[in-house]
């Protein structure tokens, strides 16, 4: 719906921005769609096939703190993008009902409540349920598309008849433009104003979990899943390409170009015009109220995407809350947004335009990006250098989109800034959960723990930096019985945990045990030090139904530094958090384990 839904709009961009070279500007997208978009795409799909989109391979390609920054910088372009999708399309679907001749007086002076109404709708739809949002989106896509087919049609019937439009157009391309070169020139420069064709196709994998794969898919092996996403895109593509092209080119044969501009009668709905200057009011009608339906709802596949990509990206970074994995919550928010976007803008179409067309090809961009470092870091040169070179073609489109309407970065860095602030301040909150989703312990680690059940289990924290030798080990066991008033060290096992990514929220622990030249060691790789050594002490609490008991030195350094340490990379005030975490995890103090720090 997001894909074919330009075609309400193309055409008459195309024309505005081009003019007579409307046509051949509409060929170099179509060349760009098939020839580079779409088998991006395709490899996104191959390689993000649960719906993450190519914000996953960026993650996978871009480790720790700069990867989660990346992440959430193209979530906020995707929030951008999405979001306008939804505010632009129900404005556009307002202004096609506007336009209309039978459309009520108080349509024209009402067009920032009918645009609401609209999203209120989108979002019932939502609140229902996918499937009924589905089932809804099927049915307006076969009809828009059957009666732009008509349409269509029958333009180019009346092009057949009149032969001499087409001469009067090869006329007026000679006169204004001198050689096939400057044709070219004046096509490239114009290039990055049609690039709303290029949107849909972030949609179209962020929603690759609804398609049914083959009885013997697996989650890490979609492959019925993946082929039919390529069936998906291919047919989209081949579909949205046929009509771009013959749109355009009877676009400008049979509509005046005065009509085109602002305030014309087909501005922003060139398709639109025809059908009621070709096949009557009776049937315009009609045609508007498809457009206006597929406009109203193409915001379904944006807001498919967000309640994809949000879901699986912010709750685990620990940069929003439980409920946010929930889809009604989010139906709630995201509606909630958009009716604020169509508010500030007054339902605006050309205000959000620079604002969807910086989300629409800072994605593509970025996609392209993807894959292109993903096929070098495989080996496959060639591919590397074709997507390199798409990369670079729509980075060179995306700057001069931003240069041309700037108003579009600013929209999307208040989402970003909103997106970074939100998922910052939600980590910090959360910063003293239990992180650890399991626990495991090998049959070493079980074996330390279950010799010692019936009494007291005394931990010791150890930093595995500080060497891991006999010496090392009875120098810091020594210490730990001084400072800490310990009569019988008895038996007492070492806890040394080694950091992973820091910037991981949550994550499965494996604890190993070792025994090093008669010490016990129990050893764990994690995000964070506090969580891994919290988590560890319930488990052997749960097991053993006794108290352990755990021993730290107090962080050397300023506290407020040590927090901050703490909240990225994961170390700093370890004893403080660690007993943060065991009092919010188990309330009952006489079952809560024991945390000494000297």
């Amino acid at each position: 719906m997001d894909y074919f839904s330009t075609l309400g709009y193309q055409p008459s961009i195309a024309a505005l921005a081009a003019g007579s070279l409307s046509p051949l500007a509409t060929l170099v997208l179509v060349a760009v769609t098939l020839g580079g978009v779409l088998p991006v795409y395709r490899r996104v799909g191959s390689e993000s096939p649960n719906g993450e989109g190519s914000i996953a391979i960026l993650e996978r390609l871009l480790p720790f703190w700069r990867g989660k920054l990346t992440v959430l910088v193209l979530l906020g372009f995707a929030a951008t993008d999405f979001l306008i999708t939804m505010t632009l399309s129900a404005a556009d679907a307002t202004a096609h009902l506007a336009e209309n001749p039978f459309a009520p007086t108080f349509v024209h002076s009402n067009r920032v409540a009918c645009t609401l109404l609209l999203l209120i709708l989108l979002g019932g739809v939502f609140l229902a349920g996918f499937t009924e949002a589905i089932g809804l989106a099927v049915g307006i896509v076969v009809t828009y598309l059957s009666l732009n087919l008509v349409v269509i049609a029958t333009s180019l019937g009346e092009v057949l008849a009149r032969p001499w439009l087409f001469a009067d157009w090869q006329r007026m391309l000679l006169a204004e433009h001198h050689s096939p070169l400057a044709m070219i020139g004046v096509v490239l420069l114009v290039f990055p104003k049609l690039a709303l064709g290029l949107s849909g196709f972030e949609t179209g994998v962020a929603v690759m979990p609804l398609i049914e794969g083959d009885p013997d898919d697996t989650e890490d092996h979609p492959e019925g899943r993946i082929r039919r996403t390529h069936a998906l895109l291919v047919t989209a593509a081949l579909i949205m390409s046929t009509f771009l092209i013959s749109s355009s080119t009877v676009a400008t044969l049979l509509i005046p170009p005065a009509e085109f501009a602002p305030g014309g009668a087909a501005n922003g709905r060139a398709l639109a015009y025809l059908a009621h200057q070709q096949l009557g009011n009776g049937f315009g009608t009609i045609y508007d109220f498809s457009t206006i339906a597929i406009l109203s709802f193409a915001g379904a596949s944006a807001m498919a995407g967000l309640l994809n990509l949000v879901p699986r990206y912010l709750p685990r970074y620990g940069m929003a809350p439980h409920w946010a994995r929930s889809v009604r919550p989010l139906v709630l928010i995201f509606t909630a947004i958009g009716l604020l976007v169509t508010v500030l803008f007054r339902a605006d179409v050309d205000a959000q335009a620079g604002a969807y067309a910086t989300g629409v090809l800072v994605l593509i961009t970025s996609a392209a990006m993807a894959v292109a470092l993903s096929a070098r870091r495989s080996g496959q040169r060639r591919s590397a250098a074709m997507f390199g070179v798409l990369s670079a073609i729509l980075a060179y489109t995306t700057a001069m989109n931003i240069l041309e309407r700037p108003e579009g970065i600013q929209i999307a860095a208040f989402f970003i800034f909103g997106i970074l602030v939100v998922s910052f301040s939600s980590r910090v909150v959360r910063a003293f959960e239990l992180r650890v989703t399991s626990v495991t312990l090998d049959p070493v680690a079980e074996r330390f723990i279950r010799r010692r059940a019936r009494d007291p289990l005394r931990i010791l924290a150890s930093d595995p930096c500080e060497g891991g030798g006999q010496a090392d080990y009875r120098r810091k066991i020594d210490r730990a019985c001084a400072v800490h008033n310990i009569p019988d060290p008895g038996y007492i096992l070492l806890v040394e945990v080694t950091i992973s990514d820091p910037s991981d929220f949550e994550a499965a622990l494996l604890v190993t045990g070792q025994e090093t030249q008669g010490f016990r060691v129990l050893r764990l790789v994690s995000p964070s030090v506090p969580n891994a050594i919290a988590a560890l002490l319930l488990d052997i609490h749960g097991r053993s139904g006794t108290r352990p008991h755990v021993y730290f030195e107090w962080s050397e350094g300023n506290p407020v530094l040590n927090l901050i340490r703490y909240l990225v990379f994961g170390i700093g005030e370890v004893a403080m958090v660690t007993h943060e975490i065991l009092r919010e995890s188990e309330p009952n103090r006489s079952r809560r384990p024991v945390v000494h720090v000297a």
